[in-house]
Parts: structure tokens; C-alpha cells; sequence
């Protein structure tokens, strides 16, 4: 009898709370707050700012020092680093064999030059003969040819001694130009062979280049830079050295002739001066080229939003947003540039984008 009634009790409350489960809920969901964002209206406006490119220093004239006959290497006449000037002496090369050969040369110009002598006498003399009918023809023709022979010699000798007297000069190595000679490659009585072992290197370095590759579609810029006058573009490219600004401006010396297709860039320089020799060849810097928009529109870089590499800002439509895509240029301070997508007089928000969604609704702080 207790456990009948005790299963009626337990029926009773299972119906009970399946009542409970299926009754309906109340109808309307209640809509999310609005999202309380600051809000910025977009103007166009004259900016100024530096395009900042990757460059490297180059000499404008340099050139490896190279043996160009075979000796032992008999003096230095620099200290490394030094400052040199053009037709100073810098190496020697021991000159015994070169000078040798030189004095060999003048005897044998000397015995060539005695022998178109007598070769020249000879033929005068046959000459003379033969209009007298005096001397067998044969013979003229043999003087002639002696003569001639003596001639040719002659001409050899002068260039053998010529050689000679250049390899004499070759023995002392001088400067090409006035520049910074580097670390010497060899050291006293090291033995050296024409054109292969490399002495030293000596680049100029006031003015100096700086090398840039820019993109193709920069050329038509560049190039009205070129044509302008000095005056103008004096303060046009500045050089960033490990943070710290060069105090010199620069000048576009050249455009390269022809496009890279690998990478659709094209070799600029430009010159800098460089009288305290604080920039070397071989080292990496920033070059910043000023540039100016006449109506940029800008807006706060914390306004944009990324999403699979594309900016998207939220621009206020009444009391909801909507994301617009946008074209992202260069970055200025806190602003950024807005190449495409948004127009002067639109309403975007700068605080608060990270609340939003389409179609939010917001409050404007």
C-alpha cells in the first residue's frame, strides 16, 4: 500500500514538471546595448612627409691596385687609411730585372740603328752605281731590301724599349686619383704576379653616392627631380645613419638606364658630400626622400582594422556602422594615409573599434 502510493506521488510530480519544461517562453529577445565609440570626420589636407628607402653607400670612383709585373715588393710608402693623392708613390717593385731589360733594349736599339746606317749608306751608294750602269741590278735589290729590313728593326727596337720602360714604370705603383687607400693586401718582399695578386684598394670619398632601387612607378617622380634645378631639390633627400641624421643634403646624380624585370625596381644615386668622411663605402643607411600631398586624407591609425591583409574601417551611418575597405599608404606620426576608399566629410570611428561588428549599433562618446 506505501509503495503504491508512493509511485502515484512520483507520476504526479513527473507530469508536473514536464508542464514546467513546455510552457512557452515570454516572446523578444531584448537588443544588445549600444557601443559606446569616439568618432572622427574625415577632411582632406596638405601633409608633408618622408618616403624612407633602404640604401648603401658607394664610392663614386674606386679601383683595386694589381701588379702588373713579377718582382718582390720592395717599399710601402703610405700608412693605411691615409688620405693620397693622385700620382703619389704607394708600392715599388724590385726593378733589377725590369730595368735589365730596359738598358738590353737600348743596346739593341743602338746596334739597330747602327746597322740602318751603314744599310742606308749602302744603298745611296748603289744607287748612284746603278745610274751609271755600274752594278748589277741584283745587287741594288739586295741593298733595297737590306735597307728596308734595317728600317723595320729599328721600328722593333724603339717599342722593345718602349715595353721595357713601361714595365720600369710599372715597378712603381701611384695613386689614380685622390681618395682613401685601404688595408694593404701584401706586405714587404711578397712576391707578386702581373695582374693577379691585388695590392690595396683606393676609392674617393668626397662626394660620395648612396644607391637605392626604387619601384618603377616612382620613376616619373624621380625623373622631374632629376630635371629640377638644384635649389630645389636641396633639401629633397636626407640620409639616416643608426638613428641619427647626416647634416649634409643630397642631390639625384643619376637614374639607371633600364628597369630590374626580376624585381620591377630601377638603381638610383645620389650624391652627398661628404668633407669629415663620415660615410664609407659598403655601409647601409636610410635614405628619407621629402615628399608632399596636396589633399591626403588621413585618419587616426588606431581606427583601422585588419582582416586577411585587408584595412577595413567602421564608418558611422546614422546611429549604426558599417566596415568599408580601404587602401592603407604611408604611415605619418599616429595618421596614416588613406590612398582609396574613403572620401573628405565621412564620419568614422577612431575609439572603440575593437566592440564593433556590421551593422552595430553605436554611441557616440
Amino acid at each position: 500500500m506505501l509503495s503504491r502510493n508512493i509511485q502515484s506521488c512520483s507520476l504526479i510530480a513527473g507530469i508536473t514538471l514536464l508542464a514546467a519544461c513546455g510552457e512557452p517562453q515570454p516572446s523578444g529577445m531584448q537588443a544588445p546595448p549600444a557601443a559606446t565609440v569616439s568618432v572622427t570626420t574625415v577632411q582632406a589636407k596638405a601633409v608633408s612627409y618622408y618616403d624612407e628607402i633602404p640604401a648603401n653607400v658607394k664610392a663614386l670612383q674606386e679601383v683595386e691596385l694589381r701588379a702588373q709585373v713579377s718582382g718582390y715588393i720592395t717599399g710601402i710608402y703610405f700608412k693605411e687609411g691615409d688620405q693620397v693623392k693622385k700620382g703619389q708613390k704607394l708600392y715599388t717593385i724590385d726593378q733589377q730585372q725590369t730595368q735589365a731589360n730596359y738598358q738590353q733594349a737600348l743596346a739593341n736599339l743602338s746596334v739597330q740603328e747602327a746597322n740602318l746606317a751603314k744599310a742606308e749608306k749602302d744603298v745611296e751608294r748603289y744607287r748612284e752605281l746603278d745610274k751609271k750602269d755600274a752594278i748589277a741590278k741584283q745587287q741594288v735589290d739586295y741593298a733595297e731590301a737590306t735597307y728596308e729590313a734595317a728600317v723595320k728593326q729599328v721600328e722593333a727596337a724603339r717599342a722593345m724599349v718602349s715595353s721595357s720602360q713601361t714595365n720600369v714604370r710599372y715597378s712603381t705603383i701611384v695613386a689614380p686619383f685622390d681618395g682613401t687607400i685601404g688595408i694593404s693586401q701584401v706586405r714587404l718582399g711578397a712576391s707578386v704576379s702581373p695582374g693577379q695578386t691585388l695590392l690595396n684598394t683606393v676609392s674617393s670619398n668626397d662626394p660620395i653616392g648612396v644607391d637605392i632601387a626604387v619601384d618603377q612607378r616612382e620613376i616619373l617622380r624621380f625623373s622631374q627631380l632629376l630635371n629640377s634645378s638644384a635649389a630645389e631639390t636641396d633639401s629633397v633627400f636626407q640620409l639616416v645613419l643608426g638613428g641619427e641624421i647626416y647634416p649634409h643634403f643630397g642631390t639625384l646624380s643619376f637614374i639607371d638606364r633600364a628597369v630590374d624585370p626580376q624585381t620591377g625596381t630601377i638603381k638610383m644615386r645620389i650624391e652627398f658630400p661628404n668633407p669629415e668622411h663620415v660615410l664609407r663605402p659598403g655601409m647601409s643607411a636610410t635614405l628619407r626622400v621629402a615628399s608632399y600631398a596636396e589633399n591626403a586624407i588621413t585618419v587616426p591609425f588606431k581606427s583601422l582594422t585588419e582582416l586577411l591583409g585587408e584595412f577595413l574601417v567602421y564608418v558611422v551611418q546614422d546611429d549604426k556602422v558599417s566596415q568599408q575597405k580601404v587602401a592603407k599608404g604611408r604611415q605619418i606620426g599616429m595618421d596614416v594615409i588613406i590612398e582609396s576608399g574613403l572620401k573628405s566629410g565621412q564620419t568614422i570611428v577612431v575609439e572603440g573599434v575593437q566592440k564593433l561588428r556590421e551593422g552595430s549599433t553605436i554611441s557616440i562618446q
